[in-house]
């Protein structure tokens, strides 16, 4: 594949450097993909999910063949490094994938996003533009939406708990994510944790996180992935993934 082969580029972000021109078409132009059109996606920590279901319906259509979804986010520029309860949780990173036509059976196989405007004073940018979090109320939304919208996509897609391979949720912190699982039932096996080793990156961390699984030999030939994160929004995404061409 080369880079005119991409027919759209969609980048889920939330600290573009600038109101415009977009970060997709920054990335159009310097990866030369010509024939590609770009947009940005805003859905916080959930905007990979957004972006990759996006991405599916455009496929699904007919309307475009490859897609380049781009998860990407600067949180230092955001972040308070005088609040202890939030500077040391986020992280830079970055992180893509090529989506476009699978077989029957493979792909996206069910979705569910959502938002909640209420809980947006829960999670957003204070008066001086650094992040402001009210760490108990997003707890709780967290483990109780991507718990509900997991059971959702894993009931539209027909699959069972023991028939999802792996879980790769939003690397928000190791609580949240040990709570879900617990709440679904998986194993300690089947759930891939990165916020180790790069902290919580917002619309790239479900991004590095499948890129990583898959690099290290986690992801198989037909294995069936369970994506879901919250962010601020409030927003939610899952989706379950049936991988391969």
């Amino acid at each position: 594949m080369t880079p005119y082969d991409i027919d759209l580029i969609i980048v889920a972000t939330v600290t573009q450097e600038a109101t415009f021109p977009s970060v997709a078409n920054i990335i159009q132009d310097r990866l030369g993909a010509s024939k590609a059109a770009g947009m940005d996606m805003e859905a916080a920590c959930s905007g990979f999910t957004f972006g990759m279901v996006t991405a599916a319906q455009f496929i699904q259509t007919g309307a475009y063949k490859n897609v380049l979804i781009v998860g990407a986010d600067k949180l230092s520029k955001i972040t308070n490094w005088e609040d202890r309860s939030t500077a040391v949780l986020f992280g830079d990173g970055a992180g893509a994938v090529v989506m476009g036509p699978v077989s029957d059976g493979r792909g996206l196989l069910s979705f569910d996003l959502g938002s909640d405007g209420s809980g947006g004073k829960y999670l957003n940018l204070d008066e001086n533009k650094h992040l402001a979090m009210n760490g108990r109320e997003v707890f709780r939304f967290a483990v109780r939406q991507m718990g509900e919208a997991a059971v959702r996509v894993m009931e539209k897609a027909k699959l069972s708990q023991d028939e999802i391979d792996l879980l790769i949720p939003h690397q928000a912190n190791i609580r949240i994510m040990e709570a879900s699982r617990e709440r679904l039932g998986l194993p300690e096996e089947k759930l891939m944790k990165t916020v180790h080793k790069y902290g919580n990156t917002s619309s790239s961390s479900i991004a590095l996180a499948l890129v990583d699984a898959v690099e290290e030999g986690r992801v198989k030939d037909d294995d069936a992935l369970l994506l879901v994160g919250f962010g601020a929004g409030l927003t939610w995404g899952a989706l379950v993934l049936r991988y391969g061409k």
